[in-house]
């Protein structure tokens, strides 16, 4: 029996779905209100066509929800990226002419043509710490933000303004000393109560959210932070984007996804390499903050990247290469993680 493969256009308030077979030829179209109902009218739909896969453009974003439904209910699912998508309507079109059901074949296209497509998995452990540092950066950006105000606040409220590092101990240590004379600084006054009351909210939630991670992070059974420079928050990180490590065949492909590794720019007999400002960013960050983290401390970091150093290489490149080894050394860390588990669950 014919696999048909279903690709999947996902947008707030409607999904598209078109069907194609082996020569990606379309056999079925149709459009989905997005509602409680939805899965269960797709399910419905695509019941003629027992032997099925589904893609879904952005299956980590707009197509999270139907994405996680259908790989619960034992689909098999992968995930098109955008870009993939994206170019396949430019060859097909010559232009940038879209609809959803030229979207959603396009969609069916790629994935019919491109074997190496993330396969879509239930969420997991790594999905719970995702969420957890998502919220751990946005707590410490709107303490950030709440602290610089309340710094401002109180320059206009204390002669020479408030030092450096302020915490909310501090700011209330100085906020004691204050004595409005006029109604403006009265109403700077409140307004500094109301800022420091936020900030010892930000930092009650911080610290709980810290103790999720901590708790998510031993349930996991890692070892990424025996690697130095590398703590909680970053272990989490790390395990939460990456996910199943079992989908990078090689640590060249885990580099690559990192944006660790330097894209070949050779042409003709000049063989170069640029900068990679791609990848995973959020990867890259943590990367480049365990790489400081080891230059700064003495170790085999630091000697690796004075090594470089003295074979004429940059501070900047030398810190590339480090960022190199280390994305080899957290790829051979979670894939050696990965073995004592299924040992431990065989």
């Amino acid at each position: 029996m014919r696999v048909i493969t279903i690709g999947i256009d996902p947008h707030k308030s409607s999904h598209t779905a078109v069907a194609v077979d082996g020569a990606g030829h379309k056999t079925g179209q149709r459009r989905f209100v997005v509602n409680a109902g939805t899965f269960t009218q797709l399910m419905r739909w695509c019941e003629p066509w027992p032997e099925r896969r589904f893609a879904i453009e952005g299956a980590g974003g707009l197509g999270r929800a139907l994405a996680q439904q259908l790989a619960a209910a034992g689909e098999d699912v992968v995930d098109v990226p955008s870009t993939l998508s994206a170019r396949a309507r430019l060859l097909a079109t010559g232009g940038d002419r879209k609809t959803d059901p030229a979207d959603a074949l396009h969609v069916a296209q790629v994935a019919l043509f491109r074997q190496d497509l993330r396969k879509v998995t239930p969420e997991d452990q790594s999905t719970i710490l995702r969420l957890l540092t998502e919220r751990h950066d946005d707590l410490v950006n709107e303490r950030t933000r709440t602290t610089n105000r309340l710094h401002a606040v109180l320059r206009d409220l204390l002669p020479g303004g408030a030092p450096t590092g302020l915490s909310a101990d501090k700011a209330a240590t100085l906020m004691k000393g204050i004595r409005p004379i006029t109604a403006t600084d009265n109403c700077r006054r409140d307004i500094a109560r109301d800022l420091l009351a936020h900030l010892r909210r930000l930092d009650q939630q911080a610290k709980a959210n810290e103790a999720q991670i901590r708790d998510a992070l031993a349930a996991s059974q890692t070892t990424l932070t025996s690697l130095p420079g590398l703590g909680t928050v970053l272990a989490a990180r790390i395990l939460g984007h990456i996910g199943d490590i079992d989908r990078f065949p090689t640590e060249h492909h885990f580099a690559s996804y990192v944006g660790a590794a330097p894209l070949d720019a050779s042409s003709g007999k000049n063989i170069r390499h640029r900068l990679n400002t791609g990848g995973n960013r959020a990867l890259n960050s943590a990367l480049h903050i365990i790489a400081v983290c080891q230059i700064r401390n003495p170790g085999r970091g630091q000697d690796y990247y004075l090594r470089k150093i003295a074979e004429g290489k940059t501070p900047a490149e030398a810190r590339r290469a480090l960022k190199r080894r280390l994305s080899n050394v957290v790829y051979r860390i979670m894939k050696r993680d990965r073995r004592s588990h299924l040992a431990t669950a065989a």
